[in-house]
């Protein structure tokens, strides 16, 4: 027999607000029973938001995660999942050098600039 969460477990569990759960089902990424208003979510749900919050913390969109959600579903089912989210991976790791790069220029070109003010400052006679 099936376990089922409620949407207050899940919420309590992952320390995500109910709206969090209802965008996730909307967007189509989870898809809990529903039983009248009542919401029942099966552990597989509760692996995906695992998942899902996972790839959020990492910085993939939702349209990302939807992706690799969706070529596990369909063929070529787990291994084609699996290449995507490396190549994804990989995209989302080059980004973050990218970035990592970029502040480290900024900070070197913000200290080329503090060193010219105060030779500037220096050469007017002002005293830092």
């Amino acid at each position: 027999m099936d376990k089922y969460y409620t949407i207050t477990e899940l919420t309590r569990e992952f320390g995500i607000s109910t709206r969090t759960l209802r965008f996730y089902e909307d967007e189509g990424l989870i898809h809990p029973e529903r039983r009248g208003r009542t919401r029942l979510f099966r552990s597989a749900d509760r692996r995906l938001i695992q998942e899902i919050l996972r790839g959020r913390r990492i910085g993939f969109t939702i349209a990302e995660i939807r992706e690799i959600i969706q070529v596990y579903r369909d063929p070529p089912g787990e291994a084609g999942q699996l290449r995507l989210l490396m190549r994804k991976i990989e995209e989302k790791r080059e980004d973050l050098r990218q970035k990592r790069k970029d502040i480290d220029d900024t900070l070197v070109e913000l200290d080329n600039i503090e060193e010219s003010c105060l030779t500037r400052l220096a050469e007017i006679g002002v005293n830092t």
